[in-house]
């Protein structure tokens, strides 16, 4: 297990390098000019807006940009978003909290009710239960979650007036009002993601337990005499949740980037926001920031899934005999 951890590391570092220069040159070849909101300003001369792009490093080319930046993001240094003159960390730190409560709380309640769910389905197979079920699932999967934010907003929001629509952001939890308001001010903005999260887990759950019902092992288990519970949970979900939970590793850096589109439709300030508006304004190094972080999580959870794997299938061998 050692030497294959050593290997699949010196494979991601050369991984990493080349996805950095990628991200780079696009963000320095794409049309726009980071100094173009200077260009509104008349109090804001052509000298001093050179000056400012020479102060930024923008004169120097793409390769000396390049390597100042990759110098300073390995010692921790993301430098400086042009647009607020903030440090990007500092602002990457303050959306965190909110993806992490809004996209994490929609990850832990999909997980808990696709696992349930799938396997009540895959045992009911062509039940009516399971034709709703599929179908509702096949609903959640494929409508897109701005639809299905706007439908919630126009039903709870704007029709029935229960939730708000518009997350506020400098609300602060210090007593039990002001968590019923956190907690109101989330539901649909995480009813939306648990939504597409449920819909897409279900589906593989239940197709892994399909494929398990009919082993040998489980056919063995009740000649045994055991239960269906203890048949279910010991031997039929313990092995059809393998590919589920390398599943779900894979999917943990979403919660770095949260939602693009459903924080947006909420005005969540989370860090799927920052990485709209920062895009949108040309603000180079917090894009190439986000998007770097969010490359190298990838690179971390595809060696902590294939782990898992090898762990929860001792089929799996990662040494050559």
């Amino acid at each position: 297990m050692s030497k294959y951890l050593f290997q699949r590391l010196l494979v991601s570092i050369p991984t990493l390098i080349a996805i950095s220069i990628v991200i780079f040159t696009i963000l320095a070849l794409a049309p726009g000019d980071p100094m173009g909101e200077f260009a509104l300003n008349p109090a804001i001369t052509a000298q001093v807006r050179e000056n400012i792009r020479r102060s930024l490093g923008l004169d120097q080319p793409i390769y000396i940009r390049y390597f100042k930046w990759v110098t300073a993001f390995v010692s921790g240094d993301m430098g400086y978003s042009f647009t607020s003159r903030s440090p990007v960390s500092t602002l990457i730190l303050q959306r965190l909290p909110t993806t992490l409560w809004v996209v994490g709380s929609a990850y832990i309640l999909g997980s808990l009710l696709a696992v349930p769910l799938g396997v009540v389905s895959a045992l009911k197979r062509h039940s009516t239960f399971d034709r709703i079920l599929t179908t509702l699932v096949f609903l959640g999967f494929s409508l897109p979650t701005f639809f299905t934010g706007l439908l919630l907003i126009i039903i709870f929001s704007v029709q029935l007036k229960w939730l708000p629509f518009i997350y506020n952001s400098t609300l602060q939890v210090t007593d039990w009002q002001s968590f019923v308001a956190q907690v109101k001010q989330s539901i649909m903005p995480v009813s939306v993601l648990a939504i597409w999260q449920t819909a897409m887990l279900m589906r593989f759950v239940r197709s892994e337990v399909l494929e398990n019902l009919h082993q040998d092992f489980v056919r063995t288990a009740y000649a045994k005499g055991l239960p269906q519970y203890l048949v279910i949970v010991r031997h039929v979900l313990r092995n059809a949740l393998i590919p589920v939970v390398t599943l779900v590793a894979l999917d943990i850096p979403n919660l770095f980037t949260g939602a693009l589109v459903t924080e947006k439709v909420f005005r969540v300030p989370g860090i799927g926001a920052l990485l709209v508006e920062s895009i949108s304004r040309n603000d180079t190094p917090v894009v190439m920031s986000i998007t770097f972080i969010y490359a190298i999580l990838i690179v971390v959870f595809n060696l902590v899934a294939d782990i898992l794997y090898g762990l929860l299938d001792p089929r799996v061998q990662y040494t050559k005999k």
